[in-house]
Formats: structure tokens, C-alpha cells, sequence
């Protein structure tokens, strides 16, 4: 699955300024917020804030996949943050997250945003490919790592 048919390079952020979880996420969706497949950045913040509160998307290992299906999405979304100091994100191994990605998806997405966070999260679990992320310096390298890492 080529995950970059979902961002572009306006969708990259190398530096997060955000240093609590509320606030990257704040971040992330004002820069998902220019795709044209967003439809109201309000209510995007809302569904995905909502949808933390339920039980936190720091998964550990320094990434966190911050996601909603909501009626403010047209199509799927992924907008790509970096933050090299860490943002605390209450995250299940209790450490500062670097990497977060932002999925929005529309409501009636059944199983293709499912497909999405799976293989992020199978990128994600191996640290060379974290440490290619951490690396990268232009957004396009963000797009061809998450299309091309193993």
C-alpha cells in the first residue's frame, strides 16, 4: 500500500512546537487542515480529541497515530509531525513520543482507514525505520520512507 497516495509534502512538519498532547494535536489538524480533502478543521479537532479521550494513541516507542473517522474528512488523511525534544502523550510505555501521525478518515470508511493505521504501525515497530523518520530532512523523504520502508 503506497501510504503517501493519503499525504503530500504540505502534510510534513518537521518541527512540532507542541509539548503536550492537546497541542500537537491542535498542530497536526491545523496542517491537515489545508488538504482539500478536509472539510472543517472544527470539527475534525473535536472527533479526533474525542476520540483520545477514549484511551490514548501513544502506542510507545516514541509514535503515536492521533486518528478519528468523521464527517469533516472527504478522504483519507495522514499528516506527518516530528517533534525532537518529545511531546508527553500519556503514551502506554510512559515516554515522550517524536513521531505522531494524524489519520483522518471519512465515516463511511470502513476498512481502508483500518488498513492505514496496520501498516504505519507495522512501519513503526521495527527502529530502523523510526530512526530513518527521525532522520529525514525533506518532506518528500518522509513520502518515499513510508512508501518504500520494510
Amino acid at each position: 500500500m503506497k501510504l503517501s497516495k493519503f499525504s503530500d509534502e504540505s502534510l510534513v512538519l518537521f518541527d512540532l512546537s507542541a509539548t503536550t498532547k492537546s497541542d500537537a494535536i491542535t498542530e497536526l489538524v491545523d496542517l491537515a487542515a489545508g488538504s482539500p480533502m478536509i472539510k472543517d478543521r472544527d470539527k475534525l479537532l473535536a472527533d479526533v480529541l474525542e476520540r483520545e479521550d477514549l484511551v490514548t494513541t501513544g502506542v510507545g516507542y516514541g509514535v503515536a497515530f492521533p486518528h478519528a473517522k468523521t464527517s469533516a474528512a472527504k478522504g483519507i488523511v495522514i499528516a506527518f509531525g516530528r517533534s525532537d525534544s518529545g511531546v508527553e502523550f500519556d503514551a502506554m510505555d510512559h515516554k515522550p513520543v517524536h513521531l505522531l501521525f494524524l489519520i483522518a478518515a471519512p465515516e463511511d470508511a470502513i476498512g481502508a482507514h483500518l488498513n492505514v493505521m496496520a501498516r504505519l504501525s507495522y512501519l513503526m515497530k521495527v527502529e530502523e525505520n523510526r530512526d530513518r523518520l527521525k532522520q529525514a530532512t525533506s518532506p518528500g523523504d518522509v513520502l518515499t520512507l513510508i512508501d518504500n520502508i520494510d
